[in-house]
């Protein structure tokens, strides 16, 4: 694997991609790395290469610097190397989490990243996001839903089952389909725990963009504060 280059050929190597296409593996990256965090595992260099960086190994060293700096300026996180021959991580937890007001599930934060990955991916999509559409988000993280997850067992059973009785999603059939397809919106618990504003918040960190970049979304969050919308909409 092409991943001990100087910082000079790192540079080089950017310079060839898309900064859009770097910030969205870093963006993955982060996102990948809260999953797999679910069970304080470690997480292998290898596969964080393997399943999310692939053709894009040649910018490792700077993807990684970046996904650091999100993890822990957003999340309070460091990743630590514990094995510098094997290249072996974990995530260790630089904050206190003291906001009363966030979401919390009962199986630890990773969960609450995968279900924050979940929430931002319908708010983004205007409020409801086909089930397809989560279930290939996931796939890119490196999380089949039709089976088994080392990290999360039934990943399909957590997301249309757990998150639905949890209140954090609605799982919703959409009328007049055969065979049935199915979408997801914001549960009423998700309204309590966190707010529209607080998950735009979440993508812009991780893509690097003003949450004014997203002009709609960014209206809808401060006119909603929060609230729920009426059972009419």
């Amino acid at each position: 694997m092409v991943l001990t280059q100087t910082a000079t050929q790192v540079q080089r190597n950017l310079e060839k991609r898309s900064p859009e296409q770097v910030n969205l593996k870093v963006s993955e990256v982060v996102q990948y790395l809260l999953v797999r965090d679910q069970k304080k595992l470690p997480i292998k260099r290898a596969d964080i290469v393997k399943n999310v960086v692939k053709e894009y190994k040649d910018v490792y060293p700077e993807i990684l610097i970046r996904a650091k700096k999100i993890l822990q300026q957003v999340f309070g996180f460091q990743l630590e190397e514990i094995d510098t021959k094997n290249h072996v991580y974990i995530l260790t937890n630089k904050l206190e989490r003291v906001e009363g007001d966030d979401m919390r599930v009962d199986d630890g934060i990773a969960k609450l990243g995968l279900l924050t990955v979940i929430l931002s991916l319908i708010f983004m999509k205007g409020n409801t996001a086909k089930e397809s559409a989560i279930w290939e988000t996931l796939r890119r993280l490196h999380i089949e839903p039709g089976s088994k997850n080392s990290d999360f067992g039934d990943v399909k059973k957590l997301v249309t089952d757990e998150f639905v009785r949890q209140k954090y999603l609605e799982y919703i059939r959409i009328p007049h389909t055969e065979p049935a397809e199915y979408e997801f919106r914001w549960g009423s618990r998700a309204y309590k725990e966190t707010s529209k504003m607080k998950i735009l918040e979440f993508v812009s960190k991780i893509q690097q963009k003003d949450p004014k970049s997203w002009s709609s979304q960014y209206k809808e969050a401060q006119e909603g504060a929060g609230a729920a919308p009426s059972t009419g909409n």
